[in-house]
């Protein structure tokens, strides 16, 4: 069981971040209009490197979402941020919905 579609109330763009060259943050083109429910809170979170960063908006999407840490986000308002770390969560065989957690900057 997926997260419902009618709770996925904003639209999202993100920019998959391919890696580092030597001119600075790779990107992957821009996937615009992404279902997505984003919350503006301010948190306490773990970077990909485990040193506690704090996350300024938290977003669930549906399972499967193609957005690695340190993606570039852009949210409903027009804010770009950058993702700070992404959860899957899986629940098989509970009765419990599946998503992607997001936490951006």
């Amino acid at each position: 069981m997926n997260v419902p579609q009618w709770l996925l109330t904003h639209r999202i763009t993100i920019e998959p971040y391919l890696g580092d060259s030597a001119y600075g943050p790779q990107y992957g083109p821009p996937v615009e209009d992404v279902p997505a429910l984003v919350a503006k809170a301010i948190r306490l979170v773990r970077d990909r490197e485990g040193r506690e960063v704090t996350s300024t908006a938290q977003i669930i999407a549906a399972p499967g979402l193609d957005c690695p840490a340190e993606s570039r986000i852009t949210l409903p308002d027009g804010r770009t941020t950058r993702a700070i770390s992404v959860a899957h969560h899986t629940a098989p065989g509970l009765p419990v919905p599946e998503s992607t957690e997001v936490s951006a900057e």
